[in-house]
């Protein structure tokens, strides 16, 4: 059995001497790509520094211009604010106006309904006159003359009228 032991561990030492020269082999692969990706960083770090010193210019001019936007968008703010409470002003004293001249409208209609009632009452009573002191007498005389006509006229015919002489009137009776 000793010599079975020894055999397996024999192969367990050469599969570990495998494995530590195939790491050792990974090993220096790992260390000569970090050497060239470190030759390609420094290479590259000149052209870092100049793109950052850019980007910081930018930015200290970005922060300059956002802080004069900022000033400008605070005077328009307050300037709008004022213009805002001027126009508050403004329709305060537009409203007292227009309900002054509302009221004062309604007055005056009120004034010209009562004008126009009153004339219209005047002028019915003025018509109601003329009719009961021109027209009605008129119509009675006019009704009286008629019926002295009539009478006149069947004494002066005597008997009674022939078809022939039949007025308009008449015809629609017959």
């Amino acid at each position: 059995m000793n010599d079975q032991l020894l055999v397996v561990l024999t192969i367990f030492v050469a599969v570990s001497t495998i494995a530590m020269c195939i790491q050792a082999g990974l090993l220096f692969g790992i260390y000569k790509a970090t050497r060239r990706l470190e030759e390609q960083a420094t290479s590259l770090i000149p052209q870092v520094r100049s793109v950052l010193g850019k980007a910081e210019t930018t930015i200290d001019e970005s922060r300059k211009s956002f802080m004069e936007i900022t000033a400008r968008a605070n005077e328009a703010a307050a300037k709008a604010n004022e213009i805002l409470d001027m126009g508050k002003v403004q329709m305060g004293k537009l409203d007292v106006v227009i309900t002054d001249a509302s009221q004062r409208a309604k007055v005056q209609l009120e004034r010209a309904e009562l004008v126009v009632d009153d004339t219209m009452t005047r002028v019915h009573q003025s018509v109601t006159a003329v009719h009961n002191g021109i027209v009605r007498p008129v119509r009675e005389i006019q009704a009286v003359t008629a019926g002295v006509s009539a009478a006149i006229q069947h004494l002066l015919r005597g008997g009674r009228p022939s078809v022939a002489q039949a007025t308009h009137d008449d015809e629609m009776f017959i």
